[in-house]
């Protein structure tokens, strides 16, 4: 086979629901759904908006990326038993902002195609597995916690600004978690959806605008092949994609014991990155930020469950996206930011641990200052930066630590 061999017995539909029921994971699986609802979409319609794109071309944006990342989420997970959940690459929008302003919807659409195909023939070669295998876990580690700290200090943000509704959350949570016969009666972090929810409903925070129930159509583009617009995108996506994006998704699932198929992830990633593409939407990427809200519930056997019941959500939110996601974006930031730090606390605490714990920690450290730093040079992220420094640091100064590690 070109890529990872699959589970011997693949699940079947009971299994999977047998799986799912096992354990507390419909609370990790909705906080990913709203997670990936919400702040990932204001990004887009910001980006697209600043672009001169048309309501018409948003809505079929997000319509192509959860309904067809939904599909691949389904069949990864399904096929690898694991909880491989996809997406579309937030860093990778950020990009776009500066190519609209100098190039046609048409011309950039011609660059996600070019790089799906990019990143199809490498899930075919191995070299992307080769090259995060090369890079120590606590260098990785390293530019994960500075990824993800952000929710942590945005939980903070949350209580200070808007405490009748992030303070009550937080207490139903760390109620629940100090309990364990609670906590098997009632997931903490689904008590602080809960909780929270009513203190949102209360405080009357809930607006939708006179958001109206339509389904979405998606539209089908030509596109259009400018060299200059590849030379600016394509590779800054690949390497955004493969390395930043890929790279928290695999090492979060990793640090949960879980070995996820790096070379089929990649070949997944192009795959929906060229249908994607046809509909408008940016590059297709195996989520972190998801995959950690995953994971940081139930057993490491029904993770994949919950990453199924994710794409089959992301299938209804892509036929609703223009009522869904105006009613997600009605629900106040303080809500998603606190929801999101809660479920963060366990993975940055092992994000930290494996990091700092041992071998490669001063590489760790500067993967982690230079992520948290957020300085993009030649327009690639600072996480892809954090990893370059980190390891060279690393090489430099604790060659021991690579020697131990061989």
């Amino acid at each position: 086979m070109p890529f990872e061999a699959p589970q011997r017995t693949l699940p079947r539909p009971r299994d999977i629901l047998a799986d799912f029921l096992s354990g507390p994971y419909l609370a990790g699986a909705l906080i990913g759904m709203v997670f990936a609802a919400t702040a990932p979409v204001a990004i887009a319609l910001a980006v697209g908006t600043r672009g001169g794109l048309s309501p018409g071309d948003l809505a079929s944006w997000l319509f192509a990326s959860f309904f067809v990342n939904g599909l691949v989420t389904i069949g990864m997970s399904w096929w690898y038993r694991q909880p491989l959940v996809f997406f579309w690459t937030i860093p990778g929008m950020v990009l776009l902002g500066p190519a609209l302003a100098r190039a046609s919807y048409p011309e950039v659409i011609g660059a996600f195609l070019a790089t799906g195909v990019l990143m199809l023939v490498l899930g075919f070669t191995g070299w992307v597995r080769r090259a995060m295998d090369a890079v120590p876990m606590p260098i990785v580690m390293g530019m994960v916690a500075g990824v993800f700290l952000r929710f942590g200090v945005d939980l903070v943000y949350a209580i200070r600004d808007a405490f009748p509704i992030a303070a009550p959350m937080v207490a139903a949570f760390l109620t629940l978690s100090a309990s364990a016969r609670a906590s098997r009666a009632l997931p903490p972090l689904f008590g602080a959806i809960i909780v929270g929810a009513i203190a949102v409903a209360v405080l009357g925070r809930f607006d939708t605008g006179g958001a109206g129930f339509t389904l979405a159509r998606p539209n089908f583009y030509l596109p259009q092949f400018s060299l200059q617009v590849m030379i600016e995108l394509v590779v800054p996506l690949a390497i955004t994609v493969l390395v930043v994006q890929n790279g928290q998704g695999v090492a979060v699932l990793r640090n949960a014991g879980h070995r996820p198929p790096v070379d089929a992830v990649t070949a997944a990633c192009g795959a929906g990155s060229i249908v994607t593409a046809f509909m408008g939407a940016v590059s297709t990427c195996l989520t972190g930020p998801v995959s950690a809200f995953v994971i940081g519930a139930g057993d490491r056997r029904g993770h994949y469950a919950a990453a199924i019941l994710i794409g089959l959500m992301a299938l209804v939110v892509g036929l609703a996206s223009p009522a869904l996601t105006g009613l997600m974006l009605a629900t106040p930031k303080a809500f998603i930011a606190t929801l999101a730090g809660l479920a963060m606390l366990r993975v940055l605490q092992s994000a930290f641990a494996v990091s700092f714990g041992g071998r490669h920690a001063l590489g760790a450290l500067v993967a982690f200052l230079v992520t948290v730093a957020d300085v993009p040079v030649f327009t690639i992220g600072a996480p892809f930066w954090g990893l370059v420094f980190g390891y060279a640091a690393s090489r430099l100064l604790e060659r021991g630590d690579f020697v131990r590690s061989a």
